[in-house]
């Protein structure tokens, strides 16, 4: 009967879900990118000014600390994009950016400021998104209170 099609016919499956869009976001597959992150830093360390170093792996462990959280509750999705772009691309482009210099340039000193404003803001965006998902989870401890004392205290409504 063609013309119940429109019900929805048990031939028609839905598409499969794509297992790529699922690494994007999962907490695990993030962490191991995290520690690829800090292998480049590692690996790069000594063409990298010390302080950049060191920015950089404060940094993967703030971006480690936001993952962290996802063990109470998933994660926000601009947390998970703010890491895992920090990771895949805004940290190592960076320090690329950086490191494709000619050594030459790298001892002046106008491109080290640079590099550690730029490490900066990215640890003050993480720093940021890190406060927010604690803050999440602040204010679920306290709608669960919320909750209990309701549900369990008399209520205003009672007559005494």
């Amino acid at each position: 009967m063609r013309w119940l099609r429109w019900w929805g016919d048990d031939d028609e499956t839905p598409p499969p879900a794509d297992p790529q869009a699922d690494q994007l976001t999962d907490p695990e597959q993030i962490r191991k990118r995290i520690v690829e992150a800090e292998h480049f830093v590692n690996q790069h360390a000594s063409r990298l000014p010390a302080a950049a170093v060191v920015k950089a792996r404060w940094l993967t462990d703030t971006l480690r600390e936001i993952l962290d959280t996802s063990a109470n509750r998933p994660l926000d999705i601009h947390a998970v994009l703010l890491v895992r772009n920090t990771v895949d691309d805004f940290l190592p482009t960076t320090l690329r950016s950086y490191l494709t210099l000619e050594a030459s340039m790298r001892d002046r000193p106008a491109p080290v400021p640079e590099l550690l404003s730029q490490l900066d803001l990215l640890q003050e965006a993480a720093s940021n998104i890190l406060v927010a998902v604690r803050g999440q989870d602040r204010d679920a401890l306290a709608t669960q209170g919320n909750f209990l004392r309701t549900k369990f205290t008399r209520s205003d409504l009672d007559l005494p």
